[in-house]
C-alpha cells in the first residue's frame, strides 16, 4: 500500500495513526503541500480534489481521509475498528461526520487562518464557534464514556483526534474540556499510536 501524505496535514495524520495502530505495511509518499504538489496534474490523477491523503493499494486508489480510514480498517482491522452491524457502523459514522464538519471546518480552517493567514471559511470567531460545537458534544459524551463509539477505540478516534489536538493553534483552549483532554491521553496510550 502507498499512502500519499502531507507532513503538516491533520487529515494525513489520521491515516498515520490508523496505519500504525494496525501495523499495516505501507510506503509513505510525501506530497509537498508548500510547493502545491497536491495541485499538480500528476497528483490530480490520484486525487481529483487535489488534497491529501490518498492511498493506492493493489491498483485501487482511495482518496479522502474518511474513505481511507474505512478502507484500511475494513481490510486490516476487522470488526474492532469498523463494524459490520448497521447500528454499530452508524454509531462510528456519526463521529466521522463530526470530524468532517464541525471539527475540520471549525478548527482546521481557523488554525490555517491563524498559522497561514489564509481564511477560507469565515473568520477566526466563526471557526472557533463551529469547532466548539464539536467540543461540547465530545465533552458531554466523554464524561460518561472512555471512547467515542461502541465502548472501545474505533476509527472515530483517529478521525477526530488531529484537529482536536491542535485546537489551541486555532486559539481554543482545551482546559474547559477535561473529559476530551483525558480521551486524548487515552488515545496516545494505545499501543502503536503514531506521534504527531
Amino acid at each position: 500500500m502507498k499512502a500519499y501524505l502531507g507532513t503538516v496535514s491533520g487529515n494525513s495524520y489520521k491515516l498515520r495513526i490508523l496505519l500504525s495502530l494496525l501495523k499495516v505495511p505501507h510506503e509513505v509518499v510525501i506530497v509537498d503541500l508548500k510547493n502545491k504538489q497536491h495541485k499538480s496534474a500528476e497528483f490530480l490523477k490520484i486525487n481529483p480534489r487535489g488534497e491529501v491523503p490518498a492511498i493506492e493499494d493493489g491498483g485501487k486508489v482511495i482518496w479522502d481521509s474518511a474513505a481511507c480510514l474505512v478502507y484500511i480498517a475494513r481490510k486490516h482491522g476487522g470488526e474492532q475498528w469498523f463494524p459490520n452491524d448497521a447500528a454499530d457502523m452508524a454509531e462510528v459514522m456519526q463521529w466521522i461526520a463530526l470530524a468532517a464538519t464541525e471539527i475540520q471546518c471549525g478548527f482546521q480552517y481557523a488554525r490555517r487562518g491563524v498559522l497561514q493567514g489564509r481564511w477560507t471559511l469565515g473568520s477566526l470567531e466563526d471557526g472557533q464557534a463551529f469547532g466548539k460545537v464539536a467540543l461540547d458534544v465530545m465533552e458531554k459524551h466523554l464524561q460518561k464514556n472512555d471512547w467515542l463509539a461502541l465502548g472501545r477505540p474505533t476509527i472515530a478516534e483517529p478521525a477526530c483526534f488531529p484537529y482536536i489536538e491542535t485546537a489551541p493553534e486555532a486559539k481554543v483552549a482545551l482546559e474547559n474540556y477535561p473529559a476530551v483532554v483525558k480521551w486524548m491521553e487515552r488515545c496516545k496510550k494505545l499501543p502503536g499510536w503514531a506521534a504527531r
